[in-house]
């Protein structure tokens, strides 16, 4: 896989401060607009296609500002994937519970303690639609359209009895817990869907995309259902044994980005669901049904690709969380990659 170019993020101050620019997630393109999320925020980037080919003039958007957010005010989202689809900027949190750090001056003892310790974090429950007018979000834009949340029961509670995901529901995501990273958006009169992308848990090698129907109704999302009374249906796919990092549309086609499920660097792959759009029924995919696309660079403690969006011309882009230092030209820059899909 030869990396076509690099394009430049260029971000503004504040984000910098907080090191979204560090912890990039999620991304999607929008025409001249670019946005991104990090995952230690509740707020969502937008960027401008600069006449250099930069993406610039840096703007940062409050969650809290368009819709109710669960968790306490100042909670990180943990925002792992954006879709775009008509008025609408789909941004969902990873729904994951945490387990504490051990850092490098924690005696034994503290390190021992930190790692028996788990936190639930409310505030990464959040699946959000977030009306678009003149290129921000907005609560309600001029001709109708709102912004909303989910409500209750939420995507955690309709696992809560769930034969293959509720034994994980309680397990940190990065050891192989539930964790969601990555939506796209089927938007199609009369049949809008969301596909959400498990990093993990990944079962005996197979990876779980979770098949959604949303529905609005006074200014908060529903799930309808989807067979009989089921508000979702789940797919397994054979990643090799990899989870997903992020789900991308292309055509009738999800392109996956698959990555380790637990703290891993690597290897980190592009795989391509095709029709995945018109499927109308769980299903199992094996390996077979499913198209290795490129394989992605990744760094050894650095450099983990976390977002992918199709740009014209069947050029993918992506970004990175804890970017190389060869990524940080200066301050504020990031540099993304721009690879070509194969033909």
């Amino acid at each position: 896989m030869d990396i076509e170019r690099r394009v430049s993020l260029r971000f503004g101050s504040e984000a910098v401060e907080s090191a979204t620019h560090t912890n990039l997630s999620a991304v999607r393109t929008d025409g001249d607009f670019l946005w991104v999320a990090g995952d230690e925020t509740a707020t969502v980037e937008r960027f401008s296609l600069t006449d250099t080919g930069e993406y610039a003039d840096h703007v940062t958007f409050d969650l809290a500002d368009v819709v109710t957010l669960p968790g306490e005010p100042g909670d990180e989202v943990d925002v792992e994937g954006l879709a775009r689809h008509g008025p609408y900027l789909w941004a969902v949190g990873s729904h994951s519970s945490k387990r504490k750090k051990i850092k490098s001056d924690h005696s034994d003892t503290k390190a021992a303690s930190r790692l028996a310790r788990v936190s639930k974090e409310p505030g990464r429950r959040v699946l959000a639609r977030l009306a678009i007018a003149d290129g921000q979000p907005v609560t309600e834009t001029p001709d109708g359209h709102h912004s909303a949340a989910l409500g209750k029961p939420g995507i955690l509670d309709l696992l809560d009895d769930d034969e293959h995901l509720a034994p994980f529901l309680a397990i940190p995501g990065k050891d192989n817990g539930f964790d969601i990273e990555g939506v796209a958006v089927d938007g199609r009169p009369g049949r809008e869907r969301l596909f959400v992308g498990l990093r993990g848990p990944v079962l005996r090698g197979w990876a779980a995309v979770l098949e959604l129907a949303p529905r609005e109704k006074d200014g908060e999302l529903s799930l309808a259902p989807l067979d009989g009374d089921a508000r979702y249906r789940k797919h397994f796919l054979d990643l090799d044994g990899l989870g997903v990092r992020d789900l991308c549309r292309h055509g009738d086609d999800l392109l996956i980005l698959a990555g380790p499920s637990m703290a891993l660097d690597g290897p980190v792959r592009v795989y391509r669901w095709r029709g995945a759009a018109l499927i109308d029924a769980p299903e199992v995919v094996h390996r077979s049904e499913l198209h290795h696309e490129l394989d992605l660079p990744f760094g050894t403690g650095t450099d983990h690709a976390e977002g992918i969006a199709v740009l014209p011309g069947d050029e993918l882009l992506v970004v990175y969380d804890s970017p190389d230092p060869a990524r940080m030209p200066k301050r504020g820059t990031v540099l993304a990659d721009v690879v070509r899909l194969p033909g």
